[in-house]
């Protein structure tokens, strides 16, 4: 006989579900529906304009990457504790850049392609496993479905994509993707993805039965998850509708889940400053969410301008300011310069495999997030 459970979990939204559902859960549904909409335009594109770049690219994909330094470098408290982890990290990655480039530029750029992808897919994994926290017993011994799931819904795309080169689309540049492989692994692939689906559907029909309830925001980061990878990877084969689902599906919620941190660190220590300057509570008020923003955009806009004036010159119109830079093409230069400019993105890759680990049950930034509820006004 199966014993009914005798108790019922609530729903474990890490700040509110108004804020939760439109900083973190919302932007994939919303890049799909883009899609869709405009499914004629984007498919089978093989640019990205320069609106779109600016858009997704430079404001979301790029500013999201240095929302990490509020939670690393300019958190006194975080930083005073992993000294050593922030700057060794850095270090680290800008000396096994310039080995990979060093050997081959083509080298760096799949290396850093494949780091990209394993960080995308754990950021998706890191988002259920935070909204699991609260499951009861009868959910969580059957958690190793919930991670299959998320693993299936971000590798069968990329075995998708590996089995279907070229595609009209890259993560970095073309041809970082190197593994050519043949595309019977591709049914097979779909076979397996189809059915761990089935089974964490089943799964999902059986726990309804016993509890009478669904944990609601798993459920939306999973299917979320596994729509946007689906439509920007396998459904399509455009640049923009790649670009579009993978970054705001990506970078926005990265950047909700920072401020959620910083709102809520704010307000257990309200006193608490930049290195001495703003205080957190100020830099993460509701008045202050366009400058915060705005200095994620302006760091964007500085290295990618970087990039543009001494690498790609690709965007030269918007990118005026630094049109005097000489444009470098000297391997020995850009072997050093190359990952220099990667290393905001690198470091970043790394630093979230620390800053974020679930593993450690009385973390600083657990205690924060989950111990201190603190209402949006």
């Amino acid at each position: 006989m199966i014993r009914r459970a005798t108790q019922t979990p609530s729903q474990p939204w890490i700040h509110s579900w108004p804020v939760d559902v439109t900083l973190i859960l919302l932007p994939p549904f919303l890049a799909v529906c883009f899609v869709l909409f405009f499914r004629d335009i984007f498919d089978q594109t093989t640019g990205v304009p320069l609106w779109a770049w600016v858009s997704f690219i430079l404001c979301v994909d790029v500013a999201h990457v240095y929302s990490t330094i509020f939670r690393t470098y300019l958190n006194p408290d975080e930083f005073k504790e992993r000294r050593l982890l922030f700057t060794a990290v850095p270090l680290a990655c800008w000396l096994l850049g310039v080995l990979l480039y060093s050997i081959h530029a083509m080298l760096f750029w799949s290396v850093l392609a494949y780091f990209a992808v394993f960080h995308f897919a754990r950021q998706q994994y890191g988002f259920m496993m935070l909204y699991s926290r609260k499951e009861i017993d009868d959910q969580r011994r059957h958690k190793w479905i919930d991670k299959a799931m998320v693993y299936s819904a971000t590798g069968y795309p990329i075995l998708y994509w590996h089995t279907h080169l070229p595609r009209n689309f890259h993560w970095f540049v073309d041809g970082d993707f190197v593994l050519r492989l043949p595309p019977i692994l591709d049914r097979f692939g779909v076979v397996i993805y189809g059915m761990i689906a089935a089974l964490y559907f089943a799964k999902e029909i059986f726990l309804w039965t016993r509890l009478k309830a669904t944990n609601l925001p798993k459920q939306l980061i999973i299917f979320g998850t596994a729509i946007s990878w689906y439509v920007g990877i396998v459904a399509f084969n455009g640049d923009m509708a790649f670009t579009i689902t993978n970054v705001l599906s990506h970078g926005l919620p990265y950047m909700g889940l920072i401020w959620i941190f910083g709102r809520k660190q704010s307000a257990k220590s309200p006193h608490q400053k930049i290195f001495g300057g703003v205080s957190f509570a100020r830099v993460f008020s509701i008045q202050m969410i366009p400058i915060f923003l705005a200095s994620l955009v302006l760091l964007a806009f500085l290295e990618e301008g970087l990039w543009d004036g001494l690498v790609w010159r690709d965007h030269q119109i918007f990118f005026r300011v630094f049109s005097s830079l000489p444009k470098i093409e000297d391997h020995a230069t850009l072997a050093w310069l190359v990952p220099l400019l990667s290393l905001p993105q690198f470091t970043h890759y790394v630093l979230d495999g620390f800053i974020w680990r679930l593993r450690e049950r009385n973390s600083s930034w657990q205690g924060v997030v989950f111990q201190q509820e603190v209402q949006v006004s």
